[in-house]
């Protein structure tokens, strides 16, 4: 829409009853925030999907990006030493391509020299908009064909949305998210401004402060700034873990051995996470709590983390969707502070929210507040296979003394143990 008016302009002329630096700012930030938002959430429909996420072990592919794009920093580095007049031979020269092969040879750089390219990227747009609104505005002009401005702040703006979301990982998908649902309000009320229409900036500028309180609601629930998760870099997943070694103690059970633990148990919780959406497993979850509460007179709660699942208070929706009530609904804080009275923890498809790994420093989550399912007496891990969660790192929870894994999917799972409940 500000591209078709921005042509309008230059063919026709400023349009009647508009501010002309309104137009120019609205546009230039039109343009840059709606490619950011849609080649952005492209990169994280991949990453949802797991065919962009980058594994605790690198893939050929994978291995191939980091050392060619090592590589052609390298060899642009040596470009532009030779290109400034500087001798190949020179102290400046082979300093600064010292510098060039650290930076992007990195051990944990998946994708080396990314943050520069971030950063590049986001001067540049800046640059490009300043242009554009100073050529719409007649004070300079920069070049005959000023649409031509326009695509390349377009290009440009679409890389940085690239870069900014390719380099999140881990559990920072869902702020990044409500991120994108945020630019994509703020894209649509530049909209309005352009084209002057009250409705569509009122309805974008809600749209986008709602993105922004609830993503700085996620940074403060995960102890995170928005600025570590936007710059973080991608590189912190684990390349050299022994899964085998850390593995090498799970033990299986079988419903029937989990109704048994069930019945001595007095207080139970119970820990959503991907797994039961993917298996739209939560009114079989209800089920098994009113069968618990109902035969044995067992507590039943719900530990809720705030970025399980695969998007803002996914967890939220699906339980309030089965009519589980309210008030069993636990906060994070709320539920590791009663972790000891917990007798039977089940786990149902959640992963990085429940991992141990984030209590170690330097580790790819360290920091991450997580449920710290591993304090209960015993845990049950409902999933399918020992795969990694989205951080794409090896949880240490599966294999720990109190832990048991039931392979199988989760309403299935819970089926079996309901199932084995009556019976016993």
């Amino acid at each position: 829409v500000a591209a078709a008016e921005l042509v309008k302009y230059f063919k026709m002329g400023p349009p009647s009853g508009i501010n002309l630096t309104q137009m120019a700012v609205a546009t230039v930030l039109a343009g840059l925030i709606g490619s950011v938002t849609f080649f952005g959430s492209y990169i994280a429909f991949g990453k949802l999907a797991e065919f962009l996420a980058v594994k605790w072990k690198l893939h050929a592919w994978q291995k191939a990006v980091k050392f060619g794009s090592a590589l052609l920093f390298v060899v642009l580095g040596a470009y532009i030493a030779w290109s400034s007049g500087f001798s190949i031979y020179s102290d400046l020269s082979l300093i600064f391509l010292l510098l060039t092969a650290l930076m992007t040879l990195g051990k944990k750089a998946v994708f080396p020299g990314i943050q520069m390219v971030k950063l590049v990227s986001a001067i540049a747009t800046v640059a490009v908009g300043v242009m554009l609104v100073l050529q719409v505005m007649g004070t300079m002009s920069f070049t005959d064909q000023p649409m031509d401005l326009f695509w390349l702040l377009v290009s440009i703006s679409a890389l940085l949305g690239v870069t900014l979301t390719f380099s999140i990982g881990g559990a920072d998908m869902p702020v990044v998210i409500a991120l994108l649902n945020s630019y994509s309000g703020i894209a649509a009320a530049m909209t309005g401004f352009v084209i002057n229409n009250t409705v569509l900036i009122i309805a974008g500028s809600l749209v986008g402060a709602s993105g922004i309180i609830l993503t700085n609601i996620m940074c403060v629930a995960m102890n995170r700034s928005l600025a570590n998760v936007l710059f973080g870099a991608m590189g912190s997943t684990v390349q050299d873990v022994d899964v085998d070694e850390i593995y090498k103690s799970v033990k299986s059970t079988s419903a029937d051995e989990i109704a048994m633990m069930l019945e001595m148990a007095q207080k139970v919780l119970i820990v959503p996470g991907y797994g039961m959406a993917v298996s739209q497993a939560q009114h079989t979850v209800r089920d098994l709590a009113n069968l618990l509460e109902s035969k044995w007179n067992i507590e039943v709660v719900y530990g809720v983390h705030p970025v399980a699942g695969r998007m803002p208070g996914h967890m939220n929706v699906l339980l309030a969707e089965a009519n589980i009530p309210y008030d069993k609904l636990l906060e994070m804080d709320d539920v590791n502070s009663m972790m000891d009275s917990i007798d039977v923890c089940i786990v149902i498809g959640a992963n990085d929210v429940v991992n141990p790994v984030a209590r170690t420093e330097g580790s790819p989550i360290s920091g991450m507040p997580i449920i710290d399912v591993d304090k209960a007496r015993t845990v049950i891990v409902i999933k399918r296979s020992l795969s990694p969660g989205f951080a794409g790192i090896p949880n240490p929870l599966f294999a720990a003394e109190n832990a048991m894994m039931f392979f199988n999917d989760g309403k299935k799972a819970f089926t079996e143990i309901i199932t084995a409940v009556k019976e016993s």
